[in-house]
């Protein structure tokens, strides 16, 4: 579907209901399935995500006392746990998560030149909810000051990592954070994707059932500050794998450590002077492979990984 080149990015106003506010009510609506209570949650957690993740995290003040409040309304209205009684961390899971994207797609992701509407991708993101990919004006982006980073006391910098994509989401973040978030063209979006990249940040591409069930962000994530890496952590499966592995070239590795350092997920160590991977503990997201400086570590695809979010492939499979 081609792109509509007379939309405008709106700009902030002093209107008590935002355009974008409109327009995210309009959508959630048509919606099927999309209820009240998702309507308004999508609301919230967009339009206040610095308390939304500060209480996720309990780094905001407020956590203790809203963080019993947000998990009793969790277990009464997240879809999984009404329907079978589903233990609350999984079924958070299943309604906010992110697949892990190395580099190149996740440049893709920012560089879409035409609408996209791709849905039911269960073989590539693997969760029960919030897993389609609709990009309406992919190319209207928001850079945000993340939410994770800025609720930490001392947080990795830069701050502004989080690329809002596509409408109703970038518009909406713009009128309603204007102090914290500015539009961007697609070229920016890949130079920060490729900073983050150079200081040994993840990429996710995020989804949320609330966010309209469907893809709105790629989060450039450090270990360290990342809610949701520290949610994986703790064996909360908020995190996809990217479809691939890193391996090793035994002939090429001097075993210096710099991919032991850098791994987000713990996933290389140091055998006999040769690094390692786990396998299990491998999330396939290419950290490593850039911060090798013998060039001993690449990305191959495994089966048991999943299906990379490869929009490209996956935009010609679907025609």
């Amino acid at each position: 579907m081609a792109k509509d080149s007379s939309v405008d990015k709106p700009s902030s106003d002093g209107r008590l209901v935002k355009p974008s506010t409109r327009a995210f009510m309009r959508e959630s609506r048509r919606l099927p399935g999309h209820s009240l209570f998702d309507r308004v949650h999508g609301y919230v957690y967009a339009r206040w995500p610095y308390l939304y993740i500060g209480v996720g995290t309990g780094e905001h003040p407020l956590a203790r006392i809203l963080g019993p409040i947000a998990r009793w309304f969790l277990s009464i209205f997240s879809k999984d746990a009404a329907d079978g009684g589903a233990d609350p961390g999984a079924a958070f899971a299943d309604s906010y998560h992110g697949k892990a994207v190395p580099l190149a797609q996740a440049t893709q992701l920012v560089t879409v030149d035409e609408e996209i509407h791709l849905t039911d991708l269960e073989h590539v993101i693997p969760y029960a909810q919030a897993r389609d990919i609709v990009l309406k004006n992919p190319d209207h982006i928001v850079v945000l000051d993340c939410p994770c980073r800025a609720s930490r006391p001392n947080p990795c910098k830069p701050l502004d990592v989080c690329l809002i994509i596509g409408e109703p989401f970038a518009s909406f973040v713009a009128e309603h954070h204007p102090r914290r978030s500015r539009w961007i063209e697609p070229q920016e979006a890949v130079e920060i994707i490729r900073a983050e990249d150079e200081r040994g940040h993840v990429h996710h591409a995020f989804f949320k059932d609330a966010m309209l069930e469907r893809f709105y962000a790629i989060c450039n994530c450090c270990s360290c500050c990342c809610g949701a890496m520290q949610a994986h952590r703790t064996g909360v499966p908020m995190l996809a794998p990217s479809g691939y592995m890193s391996q090793v070239d035994k002939d090429l590795c001097v075993g210096c450590g710099s991919c032991v350092e850098i791994c987000p997920f713990d996933a290389l160590s140091l055998d006999e002077g040769i690094a390692a991977v786990d396998d299990a503990a491998c999330m396939g997201c290419g950290v490593c492979v850039g911060q090798c400086p013998e060039g001993a570590l690449t990305l191959r695809r495994e089966a048991d990984k999943g299906v990379p979010l490869d929009i490209q492939e996956l935009t010609t499979a679907s025609r």
